[in-house]
């Protein structure tokens, strides 16, 4: 490729509304247009990269035995309320209607429609196992698209559907994904971790998120670094403590604290440490009758220990929480504390409430904890002699650096990550509701095992940035780079030379199969590297008169300090054997 038949639009500056690294370097590199919130026009240099991103993902699908298709962007209303998404999803979920007033979905996912395909399509338990996938536009309406690629509404995404005919055939596709995924991001050439994931609803262990680590990461990745043990701040756990609870040693006493309503403030006041304190989480559940109109609020008090925080993810597995809960109001906090938010503790309550300890609270003595009464605690409680054991006792709290590893192999580290991918395990929970079976062997209708995979395309460049970038702009990885390589001829338009040696390398490298591009536009030397650096091809190779007359050329890496001055006669062999390696 020429670049003086390419479209190249570098900018000095970045947007205004252009926040993190990938949004700024994207925009400037001409990779992205913005046409609308959250929607943008993969600009030619860009969507060189989202073709490579694509190519890997289906070479290793295909692979694994994957079948592509295309399903529609646009899809029937009645397959959405088949499964009660149509109205469950919300208003991130884009709903249209045609001409007909008939009502649509544009798509963010293809449960539905593929699960149709199968009830119509695999009849028996022959035709199993399936795997189905597509790479297809999808489209979300985030209430606020931000970062570019990283949050847009409108994206390309891989998304894969397994069929299986039982749990442990449909435990086999789930591996059988797991170990593609991880082929697949092997080769983008980031750095990245499989991590456990919560798996909702449905249960289970079989979920995993692919995240790139990147400081800029909304996601917290918690890790052990001497044993195999990875999972996402929802689903991680630390090593359950060990028992007995010591003998308490101080009495129970109320003291002021006057205006101090966060445990960081009391321990402060009172010169103890912050894991002394316990921390009161109120919540309540309500019981509906047949109608769905609450009948009964159950209040809840969860104890979390003053130096961590509660997990939502976990508290909703707590059996009586595990149907829903919600924050307590505060008229409904006062009714049964007696006190505003800021003083709540277990004791002396107005009305009973169920109470729920963290299992490092349930091995506390002599804690400090609200008194139920403005500008007070109360210090030395301990459970058994001044109040009852707790009702349940779970693992509530987000992990902290620092905790043991739950395999006992070490302790836990946290890093940030971005999600670009997850596998999951979805059991019947469409096929169920969308009644798709097949035959089995014994001649009576089965529902499917589904599972589910996908990886953000679009995403997944803007999280290579996010990871590889420096002051001057873009590093790609060789294997999603737009160009793998640059050649850069200084003075191609005056010196016969210059140009003949630049042609004869750019032809020697695409004969070779290597993406190369040959900047034949005649710019002046800092603002063509400016360019070439901005846009983050990886290799770079300058062509100059000076050069040629000793019999060389200047080779340098996108990551490399310096040029490294190589033979003119060798630099093609040399790029080759890089780029083989």
């Amino acid at each position: 490729m020429r670049a003086s038949q390419f479209l190249i639009s570098t900018l000095k500056e970045a947007p205004a509304d252009a926040e993190v690294a990938s949004h700024k370097l994207m925009m400037r590199a001409g990779m992205i247009k913005k046409l609308g919130a959250g929607i943008y026009t993969y600009m030619p240099m860009g969507l060189r990269v989202i073709r490579k991103v694509e190519a890997i993902v289906r070479e290793e699908m295909n692979s694994a035995g994957a079948v592509e298709l295309t399903m529609p962007v646009v899809q029937p209303a009645e397959l959405w309320q088949e499964t009660g998404r149509f109205d469950k999803m919300g208003p991130e979920l884009l709903r249209i209607r045609d001409r007909h007033e008939r009502d649509f979905v544009v798509q963010p996912t293809s449960e539905e429609v593929v699960t149709d395909i199968a009830r119509q399509e695999l009849r028996s338990y022959k035709q199993l196992p399936k795997n189905l996938y597509q790479i297809q536009t999808k489209f979300r309406d985030e209430r606020r698209p931000r970062f570019g690629l990283m949050r847009g509404r409108e994206f390309i995404m891989k998304d894969a559907y397994s069929f299986d005919r039982d749990q442990d055939s449909a435990k086999k596709s789930y591996e059988t994904m797991a170990q593609a995924y991880r082929r697949i991001f092997d080769r983008f050439g980031l750095r990245y971790r499989a991590v456990a994931a919560d798996s909702g609803a449905i249960g289970g262990d079989l979920s995993e998120e692919f995240q790139v680590i990147a400081a800029t990461g909304e996601d917290a990745i918690v890790y052990c670094p001497e044993s195999e043990y990875a999972a996402n701040m929802e689903k991680a756990e630390a090593l359950a403590p060990a028992g007995p609870r010591p003998a308490a040693k101080q009495p129970m006493r109320k003291v002021p604290t006057p205006g101090k309503s966060t445990c960081e403030d009391v321990a402060k006041l009172l010169d103890v440490p912050l894991a002394t304190t316990v921390k009161s989480l109120v919540l309540a559940t309500e019981q509906l009758d047949d109608k769905g109109t609450p009948v009964k609020t159950q209040v809840w008090l969860l104890l979390v220990r003053g130096d961590h925080d509660m997990n939502e993810i976990k508290a909703g597995k707590v059996p009586g929480l595990d149907v829903g809960f919600r924050f307590a109001t505060v008229a409904e906090i006062e009714a049964h504390f007696g006190t505003r938010p800021g003083y709540l503790g277990p004791i002396g309550l107005k009305q009973p409430v169920k109470i729920v300890a963290d299992r490092e609270v349930a091995l506390m003595a002599d804690w400090i904890c609200g008194a139920n009464e403005e500008g007070f605690h109360v210090t030395g409680v301990n459970w058994g002699r001044d109040l009852p054991e707790p009702d349940a006792v779970a693992d509530l709290r987000n992990v902290v650096e620092g905790d043991r590893s739950p395999d006992g192999k070490g302790k836990l580290a946290i890093e940030r990550g971005i999600e670009v991918g997850h596998i999951f395990y979805l059991g019947t929970k469409y096929s169920k509701a969308m009644q798709a079976t097949f035959l089995d062997e014994d001649g009576k209708p089965k529902v499917f095992e589904m599972g589910c995979y996908g990886i953000g395309v679009t995403r997944l460049p803007a999280a290579a940035i996010e990871q590889n970038h420096d002051e001057r702009g873009i590093i790609w990885p060789d294997a999603i780079a737009p160009f793998t390589v640059v050649v850069c001829p200084i003075g191609m338009d005056r010196s016969a030379e210059v140009k003949a040696a630049a042609e004869k390398l750019h032809q020697e490298l695409a004969a070779a199969r290597i993406d190369v591009m040959l900047d034949d536009r005649g710019e002046r030397p800092g603002a063509m590297f400016a360019d070439w650096e901005l846009i983050g091809v990886p290799h770079r190779v300058v062509i100059s008169d000076r050069g040629l007359k000793e019999g060389q050329v200047e080779y340098q890496h996108r990551r490399d300090a310096a040029a490294t001055r190589l033979s003119v006669n060798e630099i093609a062999a040399f790029l080759k054997g890089r780029l083989a390696a």
